[in-house]
Parts: C-alpha cells; sequence; structure tokens
C-alpha cells in the first residue's frame, strides 16, 4: 500500500529521530471493573483514527487549537491492545483538555518512520504543530492520567476530578452508560476515595445485574 507522507522534512531534532524519557511516579491500584456491554464508538470530536493523507490536519493543525496525543498502534501488537483503551478512557475524562488520534502503523507507516519510532505502542503528543513529549510501551493508567495532566493541563481552572465527574454525569445522561462506567473507573484509578465516583459506577453496577459487585464497591467507600 502506498503511504505518501506529504511531509518533506523531519520531526524534531537527531534527523527525524525524536525522543524523550517520561518518568513518572507509581501506579495506583486499579479499581474493579464494570462490564455493560459493547463499549459505544468514541466521540468522533475527542477520539479518531487517522491516515497519512489526513495527518496535517488531523494532528498538525489541531495541535494548533488544542494539544492532540498520537497513539502510533498496529493490529498484531499485544500491548497496543491494553494501552488504547485505557488511552481512550482517559482522554473522555479529561473533558476534551486534548484529544487522541490513532494511527495503524502496517497500513501508514511513513509518520512513524519520521518520529523515529522504532517500537510501539507509542504515544506522541503535539502541541503547536510540534511534537513536545511522549512515552513508549503500556503504562498503568494513573501514568497515563498525569501525562494527560502534564500535556493538556487542568483545564479551565477546576480540579481534574470535578471535571471528570461532570463527563459522567454527562455521559449518564445521554444514555451512554459505559463511557460512564469507564470515566467513573478512571477518576477511582486515581482517587480511589472519590464517593461521587464510588456511587455513580456502584448505580452503574446495579443497573446492570451486578449486585455484589456493586455492595462490594460501595463498602470501600469512605465513612
Amino acid at each position: 500500500m502506498s503511504d505518501n507522507n506529504p511531509f518533506g522534512g523531519s520531526f524534531g531534532g537527531n534527523g527525524g529521530q525524536y525522543t524523550t524519557s517520561v518518568q513518572y511516579g507509581g501506579a495506583a491500584p486499579a479499581p474493579a471493573k464494570v462490564a455493560l456491554g459493547d463499549a459505544p464508538a468514541a466521540p468522533a470530536d475527542v477520539i479518531k483514527d487517522t491516515t497519512t493523507a489526513a495527518f496535517a490536519a488531523d494532528v498538525i493543525q489541531e495541535s494548533r487549537r488544542q494539544p492532540v496525543l498520537v497513539d502510533f498502534w498496529a493490529p498484531w501488537c499485544g500491548p497496543c491492545k491494553q494501552l488504547t483503551p485505557q488511552l481512550e478512557k482517559a482522554v473522555k475524562a479529561a473533558g476534551g483538555r486534548v484529544k487522541l488520534v490513532k494511527m495503524n502503523i502496517d497500513d501508514h507507516p511513513s509518520i512513524a518512520g519520521q518520529l523515529g519510532i522504532q517500537s510501539i505502542p507509542a504515544v506522541i503528543a503535539f502541541k503547536d504543530g510540534q511534537p513536545v513529549d511522549g512515552f513508549m510501551g503500556a503504562i498503568p493508567e494513573s501514568q497515563i492520567n498525569e501525562f494527560i495532566t502534564k500535556v493538556g493541563g487542568k483545564g479551565n481552572g477546576a480540579p481534574p476530578v470535578a471535571e471528570a465527574l461532570a463527563a459522567a454525569i454527562e455521559a449518564r445522561a445521554a444514555g451512554d452508560m459505559q463511557t460512564a462506567a469507564d470515566i467513573y473507573d478512571a477518576i477511582l484509578a486515581q482517587a480511589p476515595e472519590t464517593i461521587e465516583a464510588i456511587a455513580g459506577l456502584g448505580e452503574l453496577l446495579f443497573d446492570a445485574g451486578d449486585t455484589e459487585g456493586a455492595e462490594a464497591l460501595l463498602a470501600t467507600a469512605p465513612e
């Protein structure tokens, strides 16, 4: 398949070899997962797939308006299958502070080559049309959330948890219970004692018929 790279130059320094080292603290314990059927497609304005031809518009131009995370993946990559759903969940919970663009490097290899990416999964953050940060490999949800906060800020002065809770309420009002569950799950990964998230996720578990799981979750609520 032809992969016509619209960029004649190289990204970053070192002859197009973009490298970065991002270090974070330890991961928070992961909360119990909730199963509410198949997850709906991610909103097109927050999460989307891209191609080599569309990369300039989807990433370079868009990053001049807000930070864009590019997830480089391939269908055969096991760690990619672990990381991508966590990225999607974290971006939804971020309340629009960043966008996520996914690129299949099997179909579109040239951009990854220009960025010097030699292993996947790889996530590169773009701001103002340039790659500014990134990480390689599947990392814990808590570190993904820290990375998004570092790149996208805390947004409009509101605490990230408050923003995420508002996004969960909005998802429930729209009938998108899986997205709401994902957001509550992401909140509890970084702030396990958030009573609103515990209650919200507990209600979803009850509604899904998992009474035992709901009771176990509610038992973790601080007194």
